[in-house]
């Protein structure tokens, strides 16, 4: 009897236990894609739902186009984010990553819920298309999300995966931006599960990122997003060039499985292990980027005509962000220096003789009589930075103008504190903001251990204001506050108008006005020798 009356006790306890201190549970979320759970993240007011698959790589084809992922039919334990594409890792020097990658996940405030939804933020990877990674650890979600946005990072193909291009229907090439459109899709329709508001969608990313938004806001005539951020990267980067049709069968000989036959050298690099595959692309020095697709009857392109003179991207209504680091292109003048005339053959088709003139013309501009080493060096960082990033950021967004976007928000991000992401990457120190140095600012990586100085934090708390403002509003700063006390002014077709983004916090006009000028003229003078140029007239 008294073992029966301290076993009732014992239950009336443990029962006010659970009335007075619940068991959290797990996130769950009912999705048209099936029932998904997540995690509850631990340094933050918010939920994860890590690696869900949206698509589904074809074994007999992985170089061509991606399936729609099925619905679940049990629970989808979304709490693995670990998943890569298959690529060379430059900070590890080690080659990653499995075919089974077009994973995606979604990191939800806990204010999201189906009376309160929340504007999305979908992060396409950096990495010149061969390399990407898109996890917590690298990216750590807390400093946007606190700002009531549900953030999405995607995976996507890279390399010989994402963009081998050949004249067959079945690998016609740009399957890493194809993938992309498929994740867009699953968001657009599933978002509204967790929270999210499917009209109200902001893709962004930077470098290869922000080349790939380029190219949406170019070819991607659809719904699938409301607005963009282009963080020091466009397309016109990239050169127009006839893809490597016999890729397959330089990658098949080298590997001792000599062919004359594309199709069977796909059928057979579809058999080998990736990381070989891409093990070989390296030692091949062999290069896949986006390009010109050849059209077939039942397949859907992507790219289909230049993107150097394009006529008018499809940006009407849109809002549109972008900007770049002050000093882009340091990383380029310390691993892969290359001469001016390497660099401007590199983008045009000059004769030897327009070569020499060019190529002295630009450096007399740059470099005058200067000729030590020491002296030179910020001459040159400013040329790479101009030729490669600035200018033909700039000159898109003029092109976004005449596509009637509805309002452009230019940056200069110039801040130099801890937390510059591309200084500390790839081990080097710069008095200022070089490639990539936001990206510290805006995440909270694994690798910065140390707690945030007041400077760097204050930096990090205007950061992921103005881009998730953004993201609300389509305004970066739709009020004047002690943390963004400027009017972030759009651009117009009378000023260019740019923010420069430091701990003062400055709106200016005609970003490096002189050197901008200077590129101006080179290209009115040369526009049709580019590679790629095609005359529409």
């Amino acid at each position: 009897m008294q073992g029966s009356n301290e076993l009732k006790l014992l239950l009336l306890l443990l029962s006010r236990q659970l009335l007075c201190c619940p068991i959290e549970a797990e996130p769950m979320v009912y999705a048209p894609a099936g029932p998904i759970r997540g995690l509850k993240a631990t340094d933050g007011n918010y939920s994860m739902f890590l690696g869900i698959p949206y698509a589904k790589v074809d074994p007999d084809n992985p170089f061509g186009p991606s399936k729609p992922e099925p619905k679940f039919i049990n629970t989808f334990e979304a709490n693995d984010d670990s998943v890569i594409c298959p690529q060379f890792n430059v900070y590890n020097e080690k080659i990653e990553g499995i075919l089974d990658c077009l994973h995606q996940s979604v990191f939800v405030p806990n204010s999201a819920n189906p009376q309160n939804k929340l504007p999305v933020m979908v992060k396409i990877p950096g990495g010149a298309f061969v390399r990407g990674v898109e996890g917590r650890y690298q990216y750590g979600p807390k400093f946007l999300v606190r700002h009531d946005v549900i953030l999405v990072y995607i995976n996507h193909r890279l390399g010989p995966y994402g963009f081998l291009c050949l004249d067959l229907p079945e690998v016609p090439g740009n399957q890493g931006l194809k993938d992309q459109v498929m994740a867009f899709k699953w968001i657009k329709d599933n978002i509204e599960s967790f929270g999210g508001d499917p009209d109200q969608i902001t893709i962004f990313g930077y470098s290869s990122g922000s080349k790939s938004i380029d190219y949406h806001l170019i070819y991607t005539n659809g719904k699938l997003f409301k607005q963009a951020i282009l963080q020091s990267g466009s397309s016109l980067e990239i050169v127009v060039e006839k893809p490597d049709k016999y890729a397959p069968l330089k990658i098949t000989k080298y590997l001792g499985m000599p062919t004359n036959s594309t199709t069977e050298a796909l059928a057979s690099l579809a058999n080998i292990d990736p990381k070989i595959v891409i093990e070989t692309v390296r030692k091949l020095k062999l290069d896949f980027e986006p390009c010109i697709e050849k059209v077939f009857d039942g397949v859907e392109p992507f790219i289909t005509e230049t993107w150097v003179n394009v006529k008018k991207p499809l940006v009407k209504g849109r809002n549109i962000m972008l900007g770049i680091d002050e000093y882009e292109e340091v990383i380029t003048y310390v691993y892969t220096y290359k001469s001016i005339n390497e660099s401007l053959l590199h983008f045009f088709n000059f004769s030897n003789k327009t070569l020499i003139e060019m190529s002295e013309l630009v450096s007399r501009f740059y470099l005058g009589d200067q000729k030590n080493v020491e002296d030179i060096k910020m001459p040159m960082i400013n040329f790479y930075s101009d030729f490669l990033v600035v200018h033909p950021m700039q000159r898109r967004l003029k092109q976004y103008l005449g596509g009637e976007a509805e309002n452009i928000y230019y940056y200069m991000f110039s801040y130099s504190g801890k937390r510059n992401n591309g200084q500390i990457k790839f081990r080097f120190t710069f008095d200022g903001a070089v490639h990539g140095d936001e990206i510290g600012y805006l995440f909270d990586p694994e690798f910065l251990t140390e707690k945030p100085t007041p400077e760097d934090k204050l930096i990090i708390d205007r950061l992921t204001a103005l881009w998730t403002n953004f993201a609300k509003y389509g305004n970066p700063t739709p009020e004047n506050t002690e943390l963004l006390p400027v009017k972030w002014t759009p651009v117009s077709n009378d000023q260019q108008h740019y923010l420069r983004i430091d701990l003062n916090f400055t709106m200016k006009s005609s970003l490096f006005h002189k050197r901008m000028a200077f590129w101006d003229l080179f290209y009115l003078l040369n526009e049709k020798y580019q590679k790629g140029y095609v005359d529409v007239e």
